[in-house]
């Protein structure tokens, strides 16, 4: 049905039923006739009023119900409220409430590797293996300068791998010289007798 023929069957059927439920009420054609007009008084009133006196009394109204405590932001700025509009803010908010990590430009995970790269070291047991680590690093930074798929620039530096594997047995030697821990003194009776 066409935009103008579709309310004008709408209307009808409406009316259809008004009627068939003024007949089964019991009230007369001229009752519902002047309820009619009484609703219809009402809409207009309703027009008359502007929008920006319907948005105030429907804010006053919620606050008077309590539908504004305990609001997440309440006291607190608006995340990304003075911020340029980025058409990905979905996703890097998906990826920052979801914790995902491994995903982004070269540039930018090379340069939290990098930063993490001590402690990962640290955990190796053997300097073969801090060399492997230290190499393969190197590696992806230099290829991540020659790939040309724009993004960040890489300024990620590399590391030489003796040196770092000089820093790791520093790191490692001055963490076995740790002094041991007080033992404990034992069960609470021992300690009573000790005293007396």
């Amino acid at each position: 049905m066409g935009g103008d023929g579709g309310s004008a069957f709408r209307r009808r059927v409406e009316r259809a039923a008004e009627l068939r439920s003024i007949r089964y009420s019991g009230s007369s054609v001229q009752e519902n006739d002047e309820l009619n007009a009484a609703e219809e008084e009402l809409r207009q009133k309703r027009a008359r009023v502007d929008d920006a006196a319907k948005a105030e009394y429907l804010v006053r109204d919620a606050m008077a119900q309590g539908k504004f405590d305990n609001l997440k932001y309440a006291g607190k700025p608006i995340p990304g409220l003075g911020e340029v509009y980025d058409p990905d803010w979905w996703v890097k908010g998906l990826l920052q409430r979801e914790n995902v990590t491994g995903l982004g430009p070269a540039a930018i995970l090379l340069r939290t590797e990098d930063a993490g790269l001590d402690e990962r070291l640290d955990a190796q047991p053997t300097e073969h293996q801090v060399r492997d680590i230290v190499a393969d690093f190197n590696a992806r930074v230099i290829d991540a300068r020659r790939q040309l798929q724009g993004g960040p620039p890489v300024i990620t530096k590399t590391r030489d791998v003796d040196a770092e594997v000089a820093r790791w047995r520093e790191r490692r030697s001055a963490a076995a010289v740790v002094p041991p821990a007080p033992e404990p003194e034992g069960r609470w009776w021992r300690r009573l007798r000790k005293r007396t």
